[in-house]
């Protein structure tokens, strides 16, 4: 099944570092505070078996991903282990079209207009903007400018709850949030209370 880029939850939960054991905790946590999209990266303590986990666990109800992925053979492993949001810190042609080829959506990282059109022309679903505190608002705007509508891109890296209004009313589709929302060890208890607060935020960004 294809899954409509523009249909992506807005907010995604970066689960770096985190292991099988502590999946169903930690993602009853996200969505019950109302995250409906979460990766494991590939640097984490045996991914694929925390994405299996998370894909069986949330099946249905959550958008499972991988994140730090720089091979196709990385794409086809996370993707048989369930992930079906493929994320990557930079623009690969060849990562970008096994996730298309799979129905995957493929979002790579870029930061510079040449990045993001070779990543647009290649076949991405849309844009991980990283780091985005490097780039700021004022750049992302820049940026937009010479987007082509509607593409949906995703700001990552240095994101908090403070940030979420800027970046939403800048047109953001959406934020990747990691240590701000999840550290390894943390409890559900504590990602649930930051879960809450950033859904709250970014809901508040439009009323």
């Amino acid at each position: 099944m294809t899954i409509d880029p523009y249909d992506l939850p807005p907010l995604i939960a970066i689960l770096r570092g985190i292991t099988a054991p502590e999946i169903d905790g930690i993602a009853d946590a996200l969505f019950e505070a109302g995250f409906r999209a979460a990766e494991v990266p590939l640097n984490s303590p045996d991914p694929l078996a925390s994405i299996a986990r998370l894909a069986d666990r949330m099946a249905g109800r959550m958008l499972v991903g991988v994140g730090t992925v720089l091979t196709p053979q990385a794409v086809t492993s996370a993707h048989d282990a369930g992930a079906r949001l493929i994320i990557s810190p930079n623009c690969d042609a060849a990562v970008i079209a096994r996730a298309r080829d799979l129905g995957a959506v493929s979002l790579p990282g870029i930061m510079t207009p040449t990045e993001a059109f070779q990543a647009l022309s290649a076949g991405a679903s849309g844009l991980k903007l990283y780091p985005a505190d490097v780039v700021g608002v004022s750049g992302f705007k820049a940026l937009s400018a010479v987007l082509p509508a509607f593409t949906p891109v995703y700001a990552v890296g240095g994101i908090d709850v403070s940030r979420l209004a800027g970046w939403r009313s800048a047109g953001a589709a959406g934020v990747g949030i990691g240590a701000t929302l999840y550290r390894p060890g943390d409890s559900p208890s504590v990602v649930s209370a930051r879960a809450q607060a950033l859904v709250a935020a970014w809901t508040a960004a439009v009323e």
